[in-house]
């Protein structure tokens, strides 16, 4: 394998903590529900509410707004009501990294292009970034593709903005699923498990479950192998 140039990120549950950091906010503004019930249940309306745009029912609309819509749908669900939703719809902007994330993308930038590759919106990925100290070189995703992962033009759009050929970027993510639609598009690939990002009786995507180019126990890790 040729050294990547570029190293494109998932981020939620990749590079940070979506399920402790939103219980976190949830429970702070909706203290009579289950946090961390309420937050599974919230992420669980993320991928058919992209779906319904992946497959053209509807037109391109940011993540932000999709979890705005996502979160009325779980208040009703719980029979609860939140004071200010629009409040507790930014708990997304407020994902704490894993502990090896900042530093172990810090030393991957010293030798490549690092930037995320989200189905989160750009505003979405510069405040989470704010929050959370990633260092990222640029914000690319869906967005700029306006559609979602793992479409495969989201990948090859992050490529293109950077000026890269598919085979000079690699997709690192927590879920082998992505890294099959970003192999199938071009990308070189490297998993990193976060086998508690759904809790600690996670079930999926403990192991790699693919002949990905890199695995490594954490971003450090990666570092060491990429260096």
């Amino acid at each position: 394998m040729s050294a990547p140039a570029a190293l494109i990120f998932d981020v939620f549950g990749t590079c940070v903590d979506w399920r402790a950091s939103v219980a976190r906010d949830v429970a702070n503004a909706i203290p009579s529900v289950d946090a961390f019930a309420f937050a599974d249940a919230w992420r669980g309306e993320y991928d058919p509410a992209m779906e319904r745009i992946r497959s053209g029912g509807r037109g391109y609309v940011p993540l932000d707004d999709l979890h705005r819509e996502n979160l009325d749908i779980v208040l009703d669900r719980f029979g609860a009501t939140c004071p200010d939703p629009d409040a507790l719809n930014h708990a997304w902007e407020r994902l704490d990294p894993w502990p090896d994330t900042v530093a172990g993308l810090t030393a991957l930038k010293a030798g490549h292009i690092i930037a995320p590759c989200s189905n989160g919106s750009i505003a979405l990925m510069t405040r989470l970034a704010k929050w959370g100290g990633l260092p990222w070189d640029c914000i690319l995703g869906a967005e700029i593709a306006r559609d979602y992962k793992p479409k495969a033009e989201v990948y090859l759009a992050s490529c293109a903005a950077l000026r890269l050929t598919p085979g000079e970027v690699m997709m690192v993510a927590a879920h082998n699923g992505d890294l099959h639609a970003a192999r199938a598009a071009g990308l070189l690939t490297a998993f990193v498990p976060r086998p508690t990002e759904h809790g600690t009786s996670q079930t999926t995507d403990l192991a790699a479950e693919g002949d990905w180019n890199l695995v490594a126990r954490d971003f450090n890790h990666l570092a060491e192998l990429l260096s």
